[in-house]
């Protein structure tokens, strides 16, 4: 039998995981048409298939499970040993991948980054906004910020502050609701959400729904346009053009934000540049994120 290489085994891996070439391309960086091309490079050196081939993908059969158990071993190695090489690089140089949500950047965190950036001029710094849970012992990310209430055990986290949200609409909407809080009141909320949060409805009883979205951005522009009361995080509704705290409503708690890192990246001076410059701005800014005494009195 001729000789498998990694490239090869860590193709099988995952297209065993995903079930379809081009989420195993996804998965590894590549085109559908190279995974094809491992596949069945694979295969030749083994002398029969590892995977049955449907229209709707690929089906492994056990020796392909059989070798993705083993690449599986063989790639946790692989990382962990490529964080422990990273996390003693001595120098402020080189690539460093961060990722923080899209709105939280946008809003408040992009002149942070600047300055970052201005100041360590030799470090290529990559940003992912995005609200997905990367996987930082894969090094989708060197430092994350995350805004959850349970941040993953097996990462060094620190919480940076605790937030807090409140219920907005346009001024007209507010006002109407605060005139008259028994009127009908139309509803914004996230597609996960079930129902309006009781604090609400005891207050305002003959709330509809108008609207489920399953994004922020999209969420508050419709609030925007009038469609109706979204409740959001306090650091991003006291900056939002076009929309007010509705008065009659007391702020809530709301999932605190997180900066987190693998352990073995713990003592990287790149890591440790960037936190140092957003823990000190996170510490001076934090009454933007759990409120004080403002529209809707005193919190």
């Amino acid at each position: 039998m001729a000789h498998l290489n990694w490239d090869d085994i860590r193709s099988i891996l995952a297209l065993v995981q995903s079930g379809s070439l081009s989420k195993a391309g996804a998965r590894l960086g590549l085109n559908y048409t190279t995974v094809a091309r491992r596949i069945q490079r694979a295969e030749d050196a083994i002398g029969h298939p590892l995977f049955e081939r449907h229209p709707d993908g690929y089906v492994p059969l056990p020796e392909a499970h059989e070798i993705a158990r083993t690449a599986e071993r063989m790639e946790q190695e692989e990382l962990s040993l490529m964080r422990r090489l990273a996390g003693k690089q001595p120098d402020l140089a080189g690539p460093l991948t961060f990722t923080a949500p899209q709105l939280l950047i946008q809003s408040h965190l992009a002149p942070v980054l600047a300055d970052f950036t201005a100041r360590y001029s030799d470090i290529d710094l990559t940003v992912k906004a995005s609200y997905d849970i990367l996987d930082l012992s894969r090094r989708e990310a060197d430092l994350a910020l995350r805004i959850s209430h349970e941040p993953q055990s097996a990462l060094v986290g620190r919480r940076l502050c605790d937030q807090r949200s409140a219920f907005f609409a346009t001024p007209e909407i507010a006002q109407a609701a605060s005139d008259n809080p028994e009127a009908p009141i139309e509803w914004l909320l996230f597609a996960h959400q079930p129902n309006v949060p009781e604090i609400a409805q005891a207050v305002h009883p003959n709330i509809r729904i108008r609207a489920r979205f399953d994004d922020m951005s999209t969420l508050v522009a419709a609030a925007r346009a009038g469609m109706g009361v979204l409740r959001m995080p306090l650091y991003l509704g006291h900056i939002t053009d076009g929309i007010v705290r509705l008065p009659d409503l007391p702020a809530t708690p709301y999932a605190p934000v997180w900066l987190l890192n693998h352990r073995d990246l713990q003592r990287n001076p790149k890591v440790v540049a960037l936190k140092e410059t957003l823990i000190p701005w996170f510490r001076a800014h934090r009454h933007q994120f759990q409120g004080g005494k403002d529209v809707g009195g005193e919190e």
